[in-house]
């Protein structure tokens, strides 16, 4: 309904470049609402999942305009989804449940640049932070930045605290919520309610009631208790404000330079997914350290000569 609404007030207009979500407005425009694609340049995204999709799009050949993946910016997805998902996720459960993190088994689905920066801040907490993988590589970084990696069938049974962060689909399913221990808490900081198995919960359970704000206890049928936070959606942006403005103005930065390199550069642009300029990521830290009140070395002559050159060496 929202989507629909905002196509028919803004798009309709021309020329345009959409800025996303998700993918979910570029979708519809592709599905429902493809009389428009002709008066739009090009759009820009903002998530990992969003980015997906869109590259799927892109390799199937139906994506009808050019992307900037913003969302691939490292102005971006090193600070907003490393320390903004991280803070306003444990903020999010914290203020949900008042939970005492310090001592609790902490389990976090997915080691992404969310993961990561959830997993950090849960360790700041005190917690015992576990995490699981589907990505080898990740799970060894995961090892090794300190935390125990497994399946999420065996860190369901030793979880006090659960967070997806995967932006898929089902990653915690009624097999799992089965075993947990009583009183497990469940949540969702990645994408749609859908990586929780909300159904499979449901089928499990005996009964369900609204113990506080954003927290409602499911009765299963083995006795235990699961208590799903925020019915499964961000819980970041549910039972908290989201991320702080702080880091997101990294993130509308890439936005608005992205759209206005767009408007610029269409014309030679194809149908696909472009990554964020370099010029434009740099710039957007240049200015987001100076207006911290930070400053960064500058190369002398010498050390661009020897950078560049072969010949210098060891």
């Amino acid at each position: 309904m929202f989507i629909s609404a905002h196509i028919n007030a803004v798009l309709d207009k021309k020329p345009n470049i959409t800025m996303d979500d998700g993918a979910d407005l570029v979708a519809a425009i592709h599905g429902e609402r493809k009389d428009l694609i002709k008066n739009i340049l090009g759009s820009t995204e903002e998530t990992t999942t969003g980015v997906i999709r869109l590259k799927s799009m892109a390799a199937n050949k139906v994506l009808m305009f050019p992307v900037i993946a913003v969302n691939d910016a490292q102005t971006k997805h090193f600070f907003d989804n490393r320390y903004g998902t991280g803070q306003s996720t444990i903020d999010g459960i914290i203020r949900a449940t008042n939970k005492l993190l310090a001592g609790s088994v902490f389990v976090i689905c997915g080691y992404g640049w969310c993961g990561k920066g959830l997993a950090m801040r849960a360790k700041g907490m005190g917690a015992d932070v576990v995490v699981t993988e589907i990505d080898p590589i990740k799970g060894i970084e995961a090892v090794m930045d300190g935390f125990r990696v497994m399946p999420i069938a065996d860190a369901a049974k030793i979880g006090d605290v659960f967070c997806t962060v995967t932006g898929n689909l089902n990653v915690i399913r009624k097999e799992h919520f089965r075993n947990m221990k009583d009183g497990a808490i469940v949540s969702n900081s990645g994408h749609f309610n859908v990586e929780l198995d909300i159904d499979g919960l449901k089928s499990i359970s005996k009964g369900r009631r609204i113990v506080r704000d954003f927290v409602e206890e499911y009765r299963l049928k083995n006795g235990k208790r699961v208590f799903l936070l925020a019915d499964g959606r961000l819980v970041n942006l549910a039972s908290a404000e989201g991320h702080p403005a702080s880091v997101m103005d990294m993130s509308f930065a890439n936005q608005a330079l992205a759209a206005e390199y767009l408007v610029k550069n269409y014309k030679k642009l194809d149908k696909k997914v472009y990554v964020v300029p370099t010029n434009i990521d740099k710039e957007i830290a240049r200015l987001k350290l100076a207006s911290m009140g930070q400053k960064i070395d500058v190369l002398t002559p010498e050390q661009k000569k020897y950078l560049a050159s072969w010949e210098m060496g060891t």
